[in-house]
């Protein structure tokens, strides 16, 4: 018998609809997922929504929190660092797994790093915050594995969050460098090169975290009233202020 046509539900929906918005970098760590409201925009039950939240839960995108409801991840210092370790595992080794880049593949990457030159230069930094995210979730399409896709969007997501929480500069130019250098070692075929490259870039983009720094619960209620940003100690010992600038993956 012949497997019926692939449908998307109303749940995957939910689900890709609020992965896409973090990679997006237009829903924010900490972001309530109110039950009621996800029903209306997708016209579907609560139950429904709730399989959606239980799902993103054990991707660990989302978490439950008891009388309170549905909240978008905000990964701790510890979290940060064991998802950049398997960001490192993970992609260098794909990598290394390839043999070749066909004449499509060139011309995406390529069209990619253009894509994010353009942003750069228009200063629109929520697309190039999306691009460069993307960029590594395009080598696994590349490598045409449909389970390292799955995993490293979500892994992507993840790092984009803690980015908006750990990292106060935005040093896109950087991180568009060391995408250059991996596209630039890819095209020559030299793939164990281009996996060395991955985790240089991934150590750089680490190393602009700032793991001192903590979540601010009040951050959303403190930016209505415009109430300046808080201060909070630092390994010094002194105080900084908290910033929710992002810079590129």
């Amino acid at each position: 018998m012949q497997d019926s046509p692939t449908t998307i539900t109303p749940r995957d929906t939910i689900e890709d609809a609020i992965v896409s918005g973090i990679l997006n970098a237009r829903i924010r760590p900490g972001t309530r997922l109110s039950e009621n409201q996800l029903a209306g925009l997708f016209g579907v039950s609560r139950t429904r929504v709730r399989e959606a939240m239980m799902r993103l839960e054990t991707r660990c995108i989302v978490h439950v929190s008891p009388r309170r409801g549905w909240f978008v991840v905000e990964p701790s210092a510890e979290e940060a660092m064991m998802v950049y370790g398997a960001r490192r595992v993970i992609e260098a080794g794909l990598l290394r797994s390839m043999r070749a880049l066909s004449d499509e593949g060139r011309a995406a990457i390529r069209g990619h790093l253009a894509e994010e030159k353009a942003a750069m230069d228009a200063g629109d930094r929520q697309r190039l915050t999306c691009l460069m995210g993307d960029f590594h979730i395009r080598i696994a399409e590349l490598a045409g594995n449909p389970v390292l896709i799955e995993i490293l969007r979500d892994l992507t997501a993840r790092t984009i969050l803690i980015s908006m929480l750990y990292q106060s500069d935005f040093h896109a130019l950087q991180s568009h460098l060391g995408h250059c250098r991996i596209a630039e070692a890819m095209e020559d075929g030299d793939f164990a090169k281009a996996a060395e490259l991955s985790i240089e870039h991934l150590d750089e983009v680490e190393t602009g975290l700032d793991l001192t720094q903590r979540p601010d619960p009040l951050s959303e209620l403190r930016s209505s009233l415009s109430l300046p940003p808080r201060s909070v100690p630092s390994s010094d010992g002194g105080t900084k202020t908290k910033s929710t600038t992002t810079k590129g993956e």
